[in-house]
């Protein structure tokens, strides 16, 4: 799935080791950002930046038009970040992710009644959201699916974005940053195996121990991806269900 070119995915900032990389939940930040203060600011600032293209997608298939998609997902995270429209956000209703949606549709849907008042009114001159002009269309990547399915798509290309980065980071830590780059593609299974000979030659390592390595980082990068996933649960014992969920939204 692509995203829209003038909207670079944003990048996770580096964290601590994996383990204890999610301890501080999106719940927890959520709590944060309730708060009228500068870590309340920023918490609220890092959840917008890391999932602004869930939302996009979303709106994307809603309104089946990529710039006033992108438009209203700004509006949307405006609305966060300037006043207190998590005040009543609850931990106890689950997944973040879900959370997110359900504010995401709300507040386009409001956005759909107050356009309309305005059209009635004589206010502005108002064309629905869900009217597109055939010769300004764009082609969206999201075409075929249902908004709450490219929704959850995204947020599962988010989650293994963001699992990546974060291994990434602790190999860097490491000093061994070069060797996750080699074996990337084998995480992400765009690398066929016969290409593991080349690729151990470039490592100074024989195929059977690059195998064996590229198995240790396969195992890495699902604890990545737990890592990431628990953050927005605000139950631990929900993980493997979510991860099968977000696995489920990428085969779609």
């Amino acid at each position: 799935m692509t995203t829209d070119s003038s909207t670079p995915p944003p990048t996770p900032r580096p964290r601590e080791a994996l383990g204890a990389a999610f301890r501080t939940t999106r719940w927890t930040q959520v709590g944060r950002a309730k708060a009228d203060s500068e870590e309340g600011r920023q918490a609220l600032a890092d959840l917008c930046e890391a999932y602004y293209e869930p939302v996009a997608a979303f709106l994307r298939c809603e309104l089946r038009d990529a710039d006033a998609a992108r438009e209203l997902a700004h509006e949307f995270f405006a609305h966060l970040l300037g006043g207190d429209a998590l005040a009543n956000a609850d931990r106890e209703r689950g997944k973040f992710r879900s959370y997110l949606l359900g504010a995401v549709k709300h507040f386009s849907s409001q956005h759909r009644r107050a356009a309309r008042r305005l059209k009635r009114g004589g206010e502005a001159e108002c064309v629905s959201l869900n009217d597109t002009d055939a010769g300004e269309a764009r082609s969206v990547a999201d075409a075929g699916l249902t908004p709450d399915t490219a929704f959850d798509r995204q947020w599962a290309l988010t989650v293994m974005a963001r699992a990546f980065e974060a291994l990434r980071l602790e190999c860097a830590a490491e000093g061994r940053e070069a060797f996750f780059l080699l074996v990337k593609p084998w995480l992400t299974g765009e690398a066929a195996r016969g290409d593991q000979a080349a690729v151990a030659a470039d490592c100074g390592m024989n195929p059977a121990a690059l195998k064996v390595a590229v198995h240790r980082m396969k195992k890495r990068f699902r604890q990545a991806v737990k890592a990431e996933v628990a953050g927005t649960l605000d139950d631990p014992g929900h993980v493997e269900a979510e991860m099968s969920a977000l696995f489920t939204a990428l085969g779609r």
